[in-house]
């Protein structure tokens, strides 16, 4: 048998530590490409217009100062002006334009400043839907991979990975990874290209001023960089004890009765306790980290200002450079800034959704001990002809076996009773059959074809499994009973189950077929579940046939209507039963005894009561158990 995928092994498959993870999933926009394309266009309208607003900034600046130093001119005496206008550098339309036309162009370039803002508004908005609306989608085709994979894992990986820290993986870590892609990518597109443009901007203004702010950014980039390597792995740990307590919460929530029926619900609320706790604690780690990087994108931001002022402030002293393009040059500044501000928030942002990519891709690239072979081809309609072939079994494909040489035929319509004690390897048997686990050595044939060579789902479309513990879903009960054939008709339905014994009890409930059963079928009884799933197997018609042993937790008169139901179910078809009880099994054309994983005895009833002692000696102990439970019941009043 192979190896089962451990997490360890698929996290490096996966990307493991980094940004691998997130690249991944970043591509699954590819599937979007042009809601995607449209939300990054309007990203960029929202930009430009973004960026024009310092520049007309200036105009209203400079408007107001040449027009104040018009007003001043003006009253200057007539013969002078021509002097003044030299000495100021103004032409005589110049000054005319500046004296007269201040307050127009103030007006003018306030509107053009509303209009930028509508324009940034609207795109803004186009960008943040088409946005959250892509990041949806991507987050639709990441959890529907995700749970796909899950439903293909073999039974071996769901042995070996809680069912909790699995939701955890394909509810909150699928979250992360859709914010990053909803806000954070785009946040980090808008930053470099606002930062970018910005510098560009910056560099045709004033080439001098904006040399002083450069060696600034290298120092926030690789701050950023250090500090998105520290927290990518605190985040990490985040998710692990947040499965932890999704673990706990899950398992109370499945097993309340139990607790309740205990009185377990002080050592639970520890439980639930430590591990809230423990996930406090290393969230709080990660809000100390960040809370250091945030005043540090301040203070190099309030020293970057303080230099522009200092160095701004001398080029205007020394006539080199005006009010309006000082304030422009401020205004551009604080688009450096700001990016660098949003870095801190990307990288958080970035180090979570990386983290938790990496957790959602080890399941996605998790391989399946059990899975189709290249070439494997659709198993034929079989007529039920079964056998085992010195067939050996280790879980996980190491240790000791729990299955040791076994082999055995079944010939079609035969049914083959398993016996033995606890661990067995009755349960190993007959997971065997429908590749729950594929054997470690030798092989099982049905109608000679080794099913490790035929397709999953065409192996089981025709193995019918009636298992101890009834699994029902919510929905109806006619859903219940189709849930192998969605597409059977009511007629169909119903006389599956007639003929489990199931349709009187259904038709006693008010909404008959259509009663919802509730979570795990928890409005029904024991016996009314295992008539269900006795129903939902016939309704499948298989020919070869797994019954755990359905009858060991009812009363008698549900055990005397599960048999009779059961043996309908069989007649005709390859069965293979686990039993705890002979006389459930006593006329089965074949009863395998097995002991510690290995076969002790086959035979009929009366063969292996001549020739097994084991199987004599469970015969004989049931004996005394029946007789002594016979006993005890007519010493009860009232019997």
């Amino acid at each position: 048998m192979q190896q089962v995928a451990t997490p360890h092994r698929t996290s490096r498959k996966a990307g493991g530590p980094g940004f691998k993870g997130i690249m991944r999933a970043v591509r699954y926009l590819g599937h979007y490409r042009r809601l995607a394309l449209s939300a990054y266009f309007f990203l960029v309208i929202g930009v430009a217009a973004q960026l024009m607003v310092p520049q007309v900034v200036q105009g209203i600046l400079n408007a107001i100062t040449n027009g104040m130093i018009a007003q001043q001119i003006s009253k200057a005496p007539p013969q002078a002006l021509p002097v003044i206008l030299q000495r100021v550098g103004w032409t005589q339309a110049q000054y005319d334009s500046y004296a007269n036309g201040a307050e127009r162009a103030i007006l003018l370039a306030m509107l053009f400043i509303v209009l930028l803002a509508i324009i940034r508004g609207a795109f803004s908005f186009a960008q943040t839907y088409l946005g959250e609306k892509t990041s949806q989608s991507v987050a639709f085709d990441f959890r529907n991979d995700l749970f796909a994979r899950i439903q293909r894992l073999s039974f071996s990986y769901h042995d070996r990975n809680r069912t909790g820290q699995l939701m955890i993986r394909a509810t909150d870590d699928v979250e992360k990874v859709r914010m990053f892609i909803g806000q954070g990518l785009l946040m980090a597109v808008q930053a470099f290209l606002l930062l970018t443009a910005t510098l560009i901007i910056l560099f045709l203004t004033n080439a001098r001023l904006t040399l002083i702010i450069l060696p600034v950014l290298p120092i926030a980039l690789l701050l950023f960089m250090g500090f998105g390597a520290i927290s990518q792995p605190l985040f990490m740990e985040v998710q692990r004890r947040l499965s932890r307590l999704n673990t706990v919460l899950q398992e109370n929530l499945a097993g309340i009765k139990v607790v309740q029926a205990f009185a377990r619900e002080p050592d639970q609320q520890k439980r639930f306790n430590d591990s809230a706790d423990s996930l406090m604690e290393q969230s709080i780690k990660v809000s100390r980290t960040f809370s250091f990087l945030f005043p540090i994108i301040f203070l190099i931001a309030n020293l970057g200002q303080a230099a522009i002022i200092y160095f701004g402030g001398v080029q205007i002293i020394n006539g080199t450079l005006n009010f309006g393009e000082w304030q422009k040059f401020s205004l551009y500044l604080v688009y450096v800034f700001f990016p660098l501000g949003q870095l801190g928030f990307i990288i958080s942002q970035m180090s979570q959704a990386s983290a938790s990519a990496n957790r959602v891709f080890e399941i996605i690239d998790a391989k399946s001990d059990v899975a189709d072979k290249p070439g494997a081809v659709v198993l034929p309609p079989v007529e039920g002809d079964l056998r085992f072939e010195d067939v050996s079994f280790r879980y996980f494909g190491s240790g000791d076996p729990v299955l040791s040489h076994i082999s055995f035929d079944a010939k079609p319509g035969q049914t083959v009773a398993l016996l033995g004690a606890t661990g067995s390897g009755k349960s190993s048997v007959i997971n065997l059959i429908p590749r729950f686990y594929d054997v470690s050595e030798g092989q099982v044939l049905i109608d000679g074809h080794d099913i490790r060579d035929v397709t999953i789902e065409s192996l089981r479309g025709q193995i019918g499994i009636v298992l101890q513990e009834t699994t029902l879903f919510s929905g109806s009960i006619r859903d219940n009973i189709a849930f192998g054939r969605p597409e059977a008709s009511d007629a169909e339905v119903i006389e599956a189950a007639k003929s489990a014994a199931a349709h009187d009890f259904i038709m006693s409930f008010p909404e008959g077929y259509d009663t919802p059963v509730g979570e795990r079928g928890a409005t029904l009884s024991g016996g009314q579940k295992q008539r269900v799933a006795i129903a939902r197997a016939l309704l499948m018609n298989p020919r070869v046939l797994i019954l755990d042993d359905s009858t060991s937790s009812v009363d008698l008169a549900t055990e005397y209507k599960i048999q009779k139901a059961l043996d309908r179910l069989m007649k005709g078809r390859t069965s293979v039963v686990i039993a705890q009880r002979i006389s459930t099994v006593r006329n089965a054309d074949q009863i395998i005894v097995l002991d510690k994983g290995r076969i002790a005895g086959i035979g009929t009833h009366t063969e292996l009561m001549e020739t097994n002692p084991i199987y004599a000696d469970i015969f004989s102990s049931q004996l005394v158990e029946d007789a002594e439970v016979g006993e005890e019941a007519l010493a009860v009043p009232g019997h």
